[in-house]
């Protein structure tokens, strides 16, 4: 291993030290080769997500609305992730009932989800389309990024199949 790849490997290993990943997560890291400047995962959205630790709602709500398939895809595809610290913000009486009705799971779950992978470095302010079919208000500004109400609290989290960005809060299409 030379100079370069071994201060890389220890740049990653401490990146995942430092956000508490996951082992499964640390693993993929590891198989990941450098491309165009980001890292290229071996893995889809959904096992990225899995694999992160921090979105079992998510992954809960994604096999519930049975979209684990659509995301496991050829993509590419922009997942707005909301944490599991997210979720927990709606009321746990309605979180069930939205975890129970099929139809309306998967319209909420298909509204974090835009056509096409979009890093951080190119997401304007404006309105985009998502695969719900309605859009998201996504405001830049000094401040940060906001998708709609919620703030984008990490980036281009890298999959085979598209990139993930964090956000702190779900988002309800109308």
């Amino acid at each position: 291993m030379n100079r370069i790849q071994s201060k890389f490997a220890v740049a990653v290993a401490a990146a995942v030290f430092a956000t508490g990943m996951s082992a499964a997560y640390a693993d993929d890291m590891a198989n990941t080769q450098k491309m165009g400047g980001a890292m290229a995962s071996k893995t889809d959205i959904v096992d990225t997500a899995v694999g992160a630790g921090q979105f079992k709602t998510l992954a809960k709500a994604l096999t519930a609305a049975g979209l684990v398939d659509t995301l496991k895809g050829a993509g590419p595809f922009t997942v707005f992730a909301p944490t599991d610290d997210a979720f927990a913000k709606i009321p746990s009486e309605k979180l069930n009932a939205l975890l129970a009705d099929k139809a309306a799971l998967t319209k909420v779950l298909t509204y974090h989800v835009v056509a096409g992978k979009v890093v951080a470095a190119d997401v304007k302010t404006g309105m985009v389309k998502t695969i719900e079919g309605e859009s998201l208000n996504v405001n830049v500004s000094s401040a940060g990024v906001k998708v709609n109400d919620a703030r984008v609290i990490k980036t281009d989290i890298m999959a085979s199949n598209g990139v993930i960005h964090v956000i702190d809060s779900v988002v309800m299409p109308n």
